[in-house]
């Protein structure tokens, strides 16, 4: 996929998974995505580990929630970004289902508390639709730079 403003990573500065699209799968990818950004530097039990966790836990469970069509996987992508940035991006195959703003949610929703979160702790987030195949990819940019 391409963002404009975003810079091809080097080798390594990304991670993909297709995972499927259950409760269990999301418990994965929220799993692997800390393992590798462990591996990034990123130690578990950090501040960055937990919300990129977070997040990830978060997109992936929407995405198997809103997003299912039986048979179809869902794909998460974590990107390094020049600066100190980490794009994680999940994809799901049902682009007809967007996702709202969780600004002005009441305060006895039962849906949309996931996307208040993910907004709080992202510097920015949206939802583009999905190149190249039916669906659409909820993103968010994480800062991860020390200091």
């Amino acid at each position: 996929m391409t963002t404009p403003g975003l810079t091809a990573p080097h080798p390594g500065d990304t991670f993909e998974l297709r995972f499927s699209a259950t409760p269990r799968g999301a418990r994965l990818a929220r799993r692997l995505a800390s393992h590798r950004v462990h591996e990034w530097g990123h130690r578990y039990k950090s501040e960055v580990n937990d919300t990129v966790s977070l997040v990830v836990g978060e997109l992936a469970a929407n995405a198997v929630t809103h997003g299912l069509v039986p048979g179809r996987d869902v794909l998460l992508r974590l990107i390094r970004e020049a600066g100190g940035r980490l794009r994680v991006e999940v994809s799901d195959t049902r682009g007809e289902r967007l996702p709202t703003s969780p600004t002005g949610l009441p305060a006895d929703a039962e849906t949309g508390r996931g996307l208040l979160l993910v907004a709080a702790l992202a510097e920015e987030w949206g939802v583009v639709a999905r190149e190249g195949a039916p669906g659409k990819t909820v993103w968010a940019v994480l800062e991860t730079a020390s200091g």
